[in-house]
């Protein structure tokens, strides 16, 4: 039973050691033990904080993003509603513009097919009076071949031109 129960004197020197020891780490070894924890603890307090900004941060950032995004989109989507625009608009200026050109073309054909016609039609009739005077020079000729036909003839001419 002896080594369960220890003896007073045991005990004694083994509170004053205890004290003594408890003295000195209170005096030289507690404060920088209790600095070094809080210092840790204050660390450890600011990278919380400094995570918890960063989140807040990132949140921030990438709302940001999907606006610019969503800008950025419409923006597109704009600028692909006027390019269509512009096309179609050009495709029907240039339509325009080809239409005009094409009813230029007819109207100088046109021009071109009269004055041509025109000119064949005013050679047809020097052609004809040509033909018409050989002809008719022809014909006088034969009939006015002897004295009394040519005497006859102006004979008749006189009575028209009396008349008319």
């Amino acid at each position: 039973m002896d080594l369960i129960t220890p003896q007073f004197g045991l005990i004694f020197w083994q509170l004053i050691a205890f004290l003594v020891l408890l003295f000195v780490l209170s005096k030289y070894a507690w404060k920088p033990i209790m600095e070094g924890l809080k210092e840790r603890e204050d660390s450890i307090e600011l990278a919380l904080k400094s995570a918890q900004e960063a989140k807040t941060e990132m949140a921030n950032i990438s709302a940001n993003n999907e606006k610019l995004l969503d800008q950025a989109r419409q923006e597109k989507e704009e600028m692909l509603k006027k390019a269509s625009q512009i096309a179609k608009d050009l495709v029907e200026e240039a339509r325009g513009t080809a239409a005009k050109e094409a009813n230029k073309m007819l109207d100088n054909a046109r021009a071109v097919i009269q004055s041509e016609k025109n000119a064949a039609i005013a050679d047809i009739k020097k052609q004809v009076s040509l033909l018409s005077l050989e002809i008719a020079e022809k014909v006088l000729k034969r009939e006015l071949a002897d004295k009394s036909a040519q005497q006859l003839l102006v004979e008749n001419l006189i009575k028209e031109a009396k008349f008319n």
